[in-house]
């Protein structure tokens, strides 16, 4: 199994997903990756991909590359609650992205004041596929091996 580096789609702190306030994604239950706190309120795309899917609520987005990474990216924790309220989508699923292309934006701090999580996992949903997977922001990085909970 190859392994895998991504940069991650959005500015912060990177955080290990075992830490993120949410048993789905903190027990590795969606696949492996990593978290970004305190957000910035932009989501770029990490590769040229294809967007797979995109909730209706803009919350959300998921990215197939072209080697194979199936990408989610969740902004905030139970952010589907508010309906799409502070989330702007700038694609549609089907898209065809390039790297660096701007996804989605959010206000982060709109988000937080209405008493939301802004942690944003940033996970490869079919980790089954590969080694190790590092998730880089800056000189920071989180890597997670087969067999890790996340």
């Amino acid at each position: 199994m190859d392994d895998i580096s991504i940069s991650s789609p959005l500015q912060g702190r990177l955080i290990p997903l075992a830490d993120v306030n949410d048993p789905a994604f903190s027990g590795g239950v969606l696949g492996r990756g990593a978290a970004v706190t305190d957000p910035f309120g932009r989501v770029f795309a990490p590769f040229d991909a294809e967007v797979t899917a995109l909730f209706d609520t803009h919350h959300a987005i998921g990215l197939h590359s072209g080697d194979g990474v199936d990408l989610l990216i969740h902004v905030g924790i139970n952010t589907v609650n508010l309906q799409g309220k502070f989330f702007a989508a700038h694609v549609a699923q089907g898209d065809r992205v390039k790297r660096g292309q701007l996804l989605l934006t959010f206000d982060a701090d709109a988000v937080a004041a209405a008493g939301y999580d802004t942690t944003t996992p940033v996970v490869v949903t079919n980790a089954a596929s590969y080694g190790s997977i590092t998730i880089r922001l800056g000189e920071a990085a989180v890597t997670s091996a087969p067999g890790d909970n996340a």
